[in-house]
Formats: C-alpha cells, structure tokens, sequence
C-alpha cells in the first residue's frame, strides 16, 4: 500500500498517508483501523461535536509515546474546516485568543484521524453561526474513582445520582469515559450560563458526599478519593472539556467512549476494557445511539 493516498470524503479532498502504522502497539491496532472506525461511526458522532470548539489528543507515534494536547488549528488546516476565534484565559502560550477546529462535516473526521487525533474533548456549550459563545446546552457530571474502586463503583454512583436529577426533572444519561469511570450527560434548554449549572453541580455533588460518605467525594482533593468516586461537577466550568461520546481513548488496547443503557448500568457487568471499536459498531448497528434514547 502507498505511503500517502489522495482520496475524496463527501466531496472534499485530502489526503491520508501511513495506513499500516500501527498506533496501539500492544493491540496491534492500526492508523488504518483509527480511520475505519471513525468513518463508520461518524454518523453517531457528528452531532456531539457539531458546534463545539474541539481539543484533540494527538499520538502521531503511537499510543506507547507521549501524545499532546491540541487546542489550536494546526498549520495546513484545510480551508474548508470550519475554525472559530475564541479567549483562552491561561493559555501556556500567553495567547489571548485561539483558532479553534470546530467538527462539521465527516471530512474533518477523517483528516483528523490522519493526524492521529486519536481523543476528542469538547466544552458543554456550542457557537452560533458567527463563532460566539452561547450558554451550555448539557450539563456532565464525571465519575471518577479512586483505587481500590473502579467501574463498578462508578455505576452505583450513577444510580443515586440519576435518582437525584430526577427530582429536578433532568434525565440524564449514561457513558463510559473509555477509562476507568464514566460520565452522566444531561440536556439543558440552553438558557442558564455556565457558573449557573457548574454551581448546580457542585450543590448536588456535595449533598450526595454528605448523604453517601463511604462512597461519594465531591472535592478533588486526592488524599480523600482511595476507595470512594469523586463526583466531577467542575467539568461544567466553561473552559473545561470532557471526552465526546464515541471517541476513542488513549490506552493499551483501543476503548470507546461509550453511551450506556440504564438497564446496563443497574446490571453493572460492562468492562471499559470490553467495549472496544469493533464492539461499540456492533452495539450502535443493533441498539442505535443509547444516549439519545436507542435500545
């Protein structure tokens, strides 16, 4: 196979190259299979991304090397990607503003997966069509253990949490984290900011601390997470991003970030480590997209 191949995606052409480099080295998985996987799941995928500014983990060696974050448009960003000028307080760079890539179309996709983007991150808010902030539509809680928990944990965390949302009338969802923990997605009407739901969050992680101490942290204080699930309502800052639904993650073998029924989570046998590419086209083929109510 070539080195480099000119190919057109829906209309638009680029190019990809390095097809046979294996970039999960203990799996043995391929460029080519990171390229086939989010061609094929793109359908699943766009909405998620459509409409935010998007921060990518990059391993152009392979997942044995160190990656980087990246926040900005990269040099030889095609035109036809979408870019949008936002603030980034704090920027390592001291950087006022950055070109953000915002993912619209499946061609952006593949080009990103060319370059070995393998994570993709995004905000809880969305731009309009001139590139301005609007309030979050979603508001993600982010579970994550502390050793000796894991998934398990994680899931019976997200019981009570779920039961807590509903009192408030919000209907949250399920997804791994493609790691160890996983997240709950809930649908906002977009008319609150984000210190507004970020606050909410925070309210609702330190009253389940309270009630469920044995189990449940809601400060990031590492010394007090051994054993319990840190309740990471802090994702919901504007300036944080969380792991998309659907992307891949960064680890040994290939894991997805993958949507959950509840009836799944209530059973609690699904692994991180289980729900792979192959997997997570398997499920979406059969049972749709669970975060939007598929079965």
């Amino acid at each position: 196979m070539p080195d480099r191949l000119r190919v057109e995606v829906a209309g638009r052409q680029l190019e990809i190259s390095n097809l046979d480099k294996v970039l999960y080295p203990r799996a043995g998985f391929t460029k080519g299979e990171v390229l086939d996987y989010y061609t094929r799941i793109a359908p699943l995928l766009l909405p998620y991304l459509a409409g935010r500014p998007l921060t990518r983990t990059r391993y152009p060696n392979g997942v044995d090397e160190l990656g980087f974050f990246e926040k900005n448009a990269p040099a030889g960003t095609p035109e036809w990607v979408r870019t949008v000028r936002l603030p980034v307080p704090g920027s390592s760079r001291n950087r006022e503003k950055i070109d953000f890539i915002v993912v619209e179309e499946l061609a952006t996709v593949v080009w990103l997966a060319n370059l070995a983007a393998l994570e993709l991150h995004t905000p809880q808010w969305r731009v309009d069509a001139e590139g301005r902030a609007l309030d979050p539509d979603q508001l993600v809680v982010d579970l994550d253990p502390g050793p000796p928990a894991g998934l398990p944990e994680c899931y019976e965390v997200a019981l009570i949490l779920r039961e807590r949302l509903a009192a408030d009338g919000l209907r949250p969802a399920a997804k791994t984290s493609g790691k160890k923990g996983m997240q709950l997605v809930v649908p906002l009407p977009g008319d609150e900011s984000a210190d507004e739901v970020s606050g909410y969050a925070k309210a609702v992680a330190e009253e389940l601390a309270k009630a469920h101490p044995k189990l449940v942290v809601a400060k990031m204080a590492k010394q007090l997470r051994p054993g319990k699930v840190f309740i990471d309502w802090s994702q919901n800052n504007a300036f944080k991003t969380t792991i998309a639904p659907y992307s891949l993650r960064a680890g040994p073998a290939p894991t997805v970030s993958a949507p959950l029924s509840w009836s799944e989570v209530e059973a609690g046998e699904l692994t991180a480590a289980g729900l792979t590419p192959s997997v997570v086209l398997d499920r979406v083929a059969s049972r749709g997209d669970l975060l939007q109510g598929g079965e």
